[in-house]
Parts: structure tokens; C-alpha cells; sequence
């Protein structure tokens, strides 16, 4: 299943898309993919409609495509997950994964505008495989257990501001919790829609140029481990997302460096999961 969520901001509605591309509503049998949806075995009850067959209203063509779930409780993101990305960073691989946290309220559609902050010079691009948790978990036994505990999967765009994360002292959430850092969707893909999530093409272009291109099958701790890993330091709640990393390619890891800029469009697509595009405008 393909879940989806359109109209303006902070009153989208539910939906999903079907094979045939269509957009169907859901609002008639759903409040929204937030966290009561999750942890009430909603995914269930979806699919038990679908397979009814009962006739669901369109999206109207040209609706806004909202983030494809509702703004999650917490965003726990993975630092250094990718090997290749870890060397241009001239940092050493992690043994253990690297954990830190985004502001929630970074969350907007896969098309909405970037906006580069103020006193800004150093706004940098990430693509990155978004998890989102199906339902409360604390203390898993085992990363096998954690396949039953993955709603589903999702392009993240772990936009991030270098200066402010990097030279400003203490944790990295400054340069990450700007408004608008982090565009997520188009669509949640359910695991059984996905044959290999360990072997996902990855692609980030700024202005059309190749920026990065990796795959999933260089993570350094894959999704169910990071699921498992997470549970054992705090509750993860139905709806929270974990953004896992991302491969080589970064603005910071040119030479020179390389930043957005207004008017700048970033486009990002993974396997299975579809594409975003946004274009970059000063706050």
C-alpha cells in the first residue's frame, strides 16, 4: 500500500495511491496517518477496505501532495550511516549507530519550498530512507522483532544547515531543526511493497546535476537494527520517524563546498518510493 496525504497545510487530509497512479481520498473512513492511525492496528483496517472493493472518492487533480504522515512525535535521526559518506566526512565509521534528533515541526510536503534561513550560508541536501514506527515499542529482544514494528518506509530529506550545526558549539540540532528541513513522502510504502529494502537506489540532483547516488546496501546498521537499537534508550512511539543517513555526495563534502541557494531546485527519488521536488527560497 502506497498511503498519501494532500491538501494545504496543517489540514491535509488522508489518502493513498493506487497502482494505476490514482489518487484516492480516505477521509470518509480516516481522521489522518498520525499516531492514534498506527497504534490502533490501522493499517489493518486499511487494507480490509481496500480489499472490499467499496468505490473511493478521487483526489481533485492539482491538490498539494502533504508530507505522508502527520507531523510525527519525534524524528530520531542516524549520523554516519552510510560508508562512503563517512569517509568524505574524514570521520570513522560508527560502532555503534550515532543518534541525534530533529525538531518534528521540520516536517513539510515532498514539494513544498526549502527555506534557507536567515544568516544562512552553508543550507546543504541529504537524501535518506525515512522508517516510520507502527506501534509502540520499548525494549525489543531481538532486530528480527523489529520488522513487525515498521508501518512503513519513505523518502526523508534531512535538509541541514553546516554552519549552524557545526560552528555554533554543542549538538548537531541547531543545523537541523529549521523550519522546512525536512520534506517527506510522497507516498509511505507498507514493507510487503517493497522486495529489498537493503537494495534501494538513491539519487539526489541539484539543478539537474547528480549531487548523490548510493543504495541502501551501504548502510552501516540497516532498518530493523536501528529499530531494535533505538528501543533499548527510549520508547518509540506509532508514527515517530527514524531517518536513517545518507551516502556521499553532500554540499560540505566538496571541494570547494557546494550550498543551496535561492532558487536552487532539489529533486530526490528512491526505488520504490518515488520522488520529491523543491525549489530553495530565503525565510
Amino acid at each position: 500500500m502506497k498511503l498519501l496525504r494532500f491538501g494545504e497545510f496543517g489540514r491535509e487530509k488522508p489518502g493513498i495511491e493506487l497502482a494505476t497512479g490514482q489518487r484516492k481520498d480516505l477521509s470518509a473512513h480516516f481522521a489522518d496517518w498520525n499516531r492514534d492511525f498506527f497504534q490502533s492496528n490501522g493499517l489493518a483496517a486499511l487494507r480490509k477496505l481496500l480489499d472490499s472493493g467499496k468505490n473511493l472518492p478521487d483526489v481533485a487533480p492539482g491538490l498539494r501532495h502533504g508530507s505522508c504522515v502527520a507531523r510525527p512525535g519525534k524524528i530520531v535521526a542516524i549520523g554516519l550511516n552510510y560508508r562512503d559518506h563517512a569517509a568524505e566526512s574524514n570521520l570513522a565509521v560508527p560502532q555503534e549507530p550515532v543518534i541525534f534528533f530533529k525538531a518534528p515541526n521540520t516536517t513539510v510536503g515532498p514539494y513544498d519550498d526549502i527555506l534557507i534561513p536567515r544568516n544562512s550560508t552553508k543550507t546543504d541536501w541529504e537524501i535518506e530512507l525515512g522508517v516510520i514506527i507502527a506501534r509502540d515499542v520499548r525494549y525489543l529482544a531481538s532486530q528480527t522483532q523489529a520488522a513487525d514494528h515498521i508501518a512503513g518506509y519513505c523518502i526523508s530529506h534531512d535538509v541541514s544547515e553546516r554552519e549552524f550545526q557545526l560552528e555554533h558549539g554543542g549538538q548537531w540540532v541547531k543545523g537541523k531543526s529549521c523550519d522546512t528541513f525536512n520534506p517527506l513522502g510522497p507516498v509511505l510504502v507498507t514493507p510487503d511493497d517493497i522486495e529489498d529494502i537493503a537494495n534501494l537506489d538513491m539519487h539526489l540532483a541539484v539543478n539537474g546535476e547528480t549531487r548523490q547516488k548510493g543504495n541502501t546496501r551501504n548502510m552501516v546498521f540497516g532498518p530493523h537494527y536501528l529499530v531494535y537499537y533505538l528501543s533499548q534508550f527510549m520508547t518509540l512511539e506509532a508514527g515517530d520517524l527514524i531517518t536513517t543517513g545518507t551516502p556521499a555526495g553532500v554540499g560540505l563534502g566538496f571541494d570547494p563546498p557546494q550550498f543551496l541557494q535561492q532558487g536552487d531546485v532539489v529533486s530526490l527519488t528512491i526505488d520504490h518510493l518515488g520522488s520529491q521536488r523543491q525549489q530553495c527560497r530565503n525565510a
